[in-house]
């Protein structure tokens, strides 16, 4: 089994995240995905054994369309899915995503994602109306499914990337994970 396939079996084990895949799709926004915490703390959540889930502080769904990048509409998703299911939701459209952090305009989905901070942060998951689940990781999954933490070189600030580390206390909750170049990682 690959490290995609397992990673999927755990998606679809995954009841709440599956429900949440569907709420998702229903919102009808082009190439969408869930990302960040949404997969990434499921995978460390597995490494480490723990038998619930860590909670969420959001949903991360992204989408790209170029045509209609503004912050308004996401701020209609999120009232809709979090009205619907009390849970909360960061709506982003990563077309418009490049003037935050000063790149050119990001071309696609991909693009967007392959310059957030951490390489395990830029994994999303999509559910088709088939019911089939996608994978999107332009970094790849190697370094998640292996429990480390890795600074994006495509970010470009290695700074940012210690500052969240420290600040989202993933050492605390994950204590195994190893983490690159950085004070009491591994």
């Amino acid at each position: 089994m690959t490290d995609a396939e397992r990673l999927c079996g755990w998606i679809r084990a995954d009841a709440w995240r599956m429900a949440a895949l569907r709420k998702a799709r229903s919102q009808g926004l082009p190439d969408w995905w869930l990302a960040a915490g949404f997969v990434r703390n499921l995978v460390w959540d597995r490494l480490h054994g723990y038998a619930s889930s860590t909670p969420l502080n959001d949903i991360d769904l992204v989408y790209f369309e170029p045509a209609n990048p503004h912050a308004l509409i996401d701020r209609e998703h999120e009232a809709s899915l979090n009205h619907a299911t009390h849970l909360p939701w960061s709506v982003k459209n990563q077309a418009r995503m490049h003037h935050r952090h000063g790149h050119a305009a990001y071309t696609s989905i991909e693009e967007a994602l392959s310059v957030w901070v951490e390489c395990e942060t830029a994994v999303g998951v999509t559910l088709d109306d088939d019911e089939r689940l996608r994978l999107l990781a332009p970094l790849g999954i190697e370094s998640l499914m292996a429990g480390r933490v890795t600074s994006n070189p495509y970010h470009g600030d290695r700074e940012v990337f210690r500052r969240r580390v420290s600040a989202k206390g993933w050492r605390h909750r994950w204590p195994r994970l190893e983490i690159e170049d950085f004070p009491g990682g591994s």
